[in-house]
């Protein structure tokens, strides 16, 4: 009787091995087709602006653009700044499939040096937010009295 059970269990395994071998060509062997992505999908044509090398006080504003590339119209429910110096004007309005739009993002350029700031999209998207990166550093700007003297040169007659 052990004999038989043992026997009976061997085959069982050995046909379990054998028919997920053959399920798994089976798979292997279909091929995959992609679904199209359903609902809202933003598609932007940089995620990051590099304002370069400017001078204090310079245009703050630089625009995001982007698509709306899925088959559902997108909304933005909010965009946020990683601090009070980057503050985004973002469309309130929903933006139908295929139809583009902006996000402008103004950055405090008084403020001298370096920096990295991120804006926080939150979206109907699904899935995780959105994050754009702007980056540059910020000059001084030259006195405007900087090279004219201060005083007039001594020695030297007013005719």
């Amino acid at each position: 009787m052990k004999k038989f059970l043992s026997i009976l269990t061997m085959m069982a395994v050995a046909f379990s091995v054998s028919y997920a071998q053959v399920d798994a060509i089976k798979v292997a062997d279909t091929p995959t087709i992609e679904a199209p992505a359903n609902g809202p999908v933003m598609t932007f044509e940089s995620t990051e602006v590099d304002y370069g090398t400017i001078e204090q006080n310079s245009d703050p504003l630089r625009t995001f653009d982007f698509t709306n590339t899925g088959t559902e119209p997108l909304v933005i429910t909010h965009a946020k700044g990683s601090c009070g110096c980057t503050v985004p004007t973002y469309p309130k309005e929903p933006i139908l499939p295929g139809e583009a739009a902006s996000i402008e993002v103004r950055y405090d350029t008084k403020r001298i040096g370096k920096f990295t700031k991120r804006v926080t999209l939150t979206t109907n998207e699904g899935g995780e937010k959105r994050i754009l990166t702007i980056k540059g550093e910020v000059l001084k700007a030259p006195k405007e009295n900087e090279g004219v003297p201060t005083k007039k040169p001594t020695g030297l007659s007013g005719n």
